[in-house]
């Protein structure tokens, strides 16, 4: 079954660092507890520059964005497993960066919250907010249809299953390396 990721992207360009991904002072929150996760959500991407327009609607608590396309270097800054929660639990279901801090990216596959492609080109400058883009997973590639252009994506490798089964403490459940 071929696995897809459709809607509209939300573009940032580099460097976006986890205090603008969730601020500081909304680590407070605890993601375990339902209404705490959903509240961590809606506080995704705020410290972003004005620049960007908002991430989620005033009074909403889920973005309209379930994918971000980024430049170089998404997820710099703290070692926070927030960053990637706070994106999942706002709606987010994948990022498409040129490059990622490492400690971001293992956090994603940690947490399973959210699919951390790395495209092959530059698309951040190409592509604006709003547009319409199809992630097809076993193509490797993201199609952004108002454009009407395909665009490699490097394969998410091992990552992948683990962030399919929920996170490595379900996907280490799932492969039988821990108990159940």
């Amino acid at each position: 079954m071929n696995k897809v990721i459709q809607g509209k992207i939300f573009v940032v360009d580099d460097n976006i660092d986890t205090d603008q991904i969730i601020p500081a002072e909304y680590l407070t929150l605890v993601p375990s507890k339902p209404d705490e996760y959903e509240k961590l959500g809606s506080y995704a991407l705020v410290g972003l520059p004005d620049r960007y327009g908002k991430f989620i609607a005033p009074g909403q608590m889920k973005t309209t964005y379930p994918i971000i396309v980024a430049g170089e270097n998404f997820g710099c800054g703290s070692s926070r497993e927030h960053a990637p929660i706070a994106l999942g639990a706002s709606g987010v279901e994948a990022v498409v960066a040129q490059s990622y801090a490492r400690i971001f990216f293992r956090n994603c596959a940690a947490t399973g919250e959210l699919y951390p492609w790395e495209s092959v080109e530059r698309l951040c400058d190409e592509f604006q907010t709003g547009q319409e883009v199809t992630i097809d997973f076993d193509r490797n590639q993201i199609v952004n249809h108002s454009l009407n252009k395909v665009y490699a994506l490097k394969p998410l490798g091992e990552v992948g299953p683990v962030i399919d089964a929920g996170g490595i403490f379900a996907y280490a459940r799932q492969t039988g390396m821990i108990s159940r």
